[in-house]
């Protein structure tokens, strides 16, 4: 019998699911919060983990760290369980390691399904995984021969190189040579026209990697990437980065990470078509709420109104004009350049 591992704080759900997953046959152990579910992992070893991620004393993210960390725990297959839909909180935990991720509401067939899944690939897999091939069969580099619990290892023990504010990572057009991972700090990449005017595709925050797309493509890079302050990046060669590919762990969760991209990008595009400007603005200004990923608290933006509007797709003097309409409204407050939403409720549902 299987035994799965359920962190859960609300304690509905907690014993709705765990009742579920008792009537098919699982040996379910249940924990309130973080620090009680790695305790519990402690005493007994489960097959399994769902862990929602907000919670108190110690939140998913911060579960998912120590089981990668522990090598009693390493490699147990994970899956997040959350109401947030927010794509950085879906890449922040794959990048940590996560095997997949549930949003709430769900259904019993959708989470018995996961399970399945996760539990089949487990067992074909094996824990914790380790690379000790390349993909032509021959054995890999030193470097390349590592234990993988979590995408988060890739960097341990890694040179860090300091990129100053403003400075280019890469620019369009260049061939990619290797992975990049933010220690510290942010970056953006941008798309410029002929005119010169740029489009912000994404921003990259502390524990993001990013420049992976080029080189699962093989082909040069389609936008330029720029620090947006001072930060730390992490290294990782083009052609290590093909060998640890070969880890399904690792491809996999890369491939999680490049179907949120796609996803994002034609999000973005159909917001750009359809969607009025004041709508674009206020599910930009929701996004990087919850996922900037800065430094100060998470509920605050500091962008200048120049990248913001580079984000939107607009002319920074229509975002200052939004800008001062959400103000005016109670919706947000800004101060000294930095933006927190205030009624995000009422962004969210607002019909414009």
């Amino acid at each position: 019998m299987k035994t799965i591992l359920l962190i859960e704080d609300n304690d509905g759900i907690r014993e709705n699911t765990a009742e579920i997953l008792e009537l098919t046959g699982y040996h379910v152990l249940t924990a309130g919060n973080g620090k009680e579910g790695v305790e519990q992992a402690l005493t007994i070893r489960p097959d399994l983990v769902i862990c929602d991620i907000m919670m108190p004393v110690l939140d998913g993210y911060g579960v998912l760290h120590i089981f990668n960390r522990n090598p009693q725990l390493a490699g147990i297959p994970f899956i997040f369980l959350t109401a947030k839909t927010e794509r950085a909180d879906f890449r922040r935990g794959m990048e940590l390691g996560a095997d997949d991720y549930l949003t709430k509401p769900f259904d019993e067939s959708e989470l018995l399904s996961a399970i399945e899944g996760r539990l089949k690939r487990f067992e074909q897999v094996g824990s914790p995984v380790t690379i000790a091939q390349s993909a032509n069969g021959q054995p890999a580099s030193a470097d390349a021969v590592r234990h993988i619990s979590g995408l988060t290892d890739l960097v341990t023990d890694r040179k860090v190189h300091a990129v100053r504010r403003k400075q280019y990572v890469y620019t369009e057009g260049d061939d990619p040579t290797r992975l990049y991972y933010v220690k510290s700090g942010n970056v953006k990449t941008v798309r410029a026209n002929s005119d010169g005017k740029e489009l912000i595709t994404d921003l990259y925050s502390t524990g993001s990697f990013f420049g992976y797309v080029a080189l699962l493509e093989h082909a040069p890079y389609t936008d330029s990437a720029v620090a947006i302050d001072d930060a730390e990046l992490v290294y990782i060669a083009s052609d290590e980065f093909q060998q640890l590919l070969t880890d399904p762990r690792v491809g996999q969760q890369f491939i999680r990470l490049l179907a949120g991209y796609v996803s994002e990008r034609e999000s973005q595009l159909v917001s750009m078509a359809y969607n009025s400007l004041r709508r674009r603005v206020a599910d930009t200004l929701l996004r990087l709420q919850q996922g900037t990923g800065q430094t100060a608290a998470p509920d605050l933006i500091q962008l200048s109104r120049d990248d913001l509007a580079s984000i939107v797709g607009t002319a920074t003097e229509s975002l200052i004009r939004i800008l001062s309409e959400f103000r005016q409204d109670g919706l947000i407050e800004q101060t000294h350049g930095v933006i927190r939403v205030l009624q995000p409720d009422k962004l969210r549902r607002a019909n414009w």
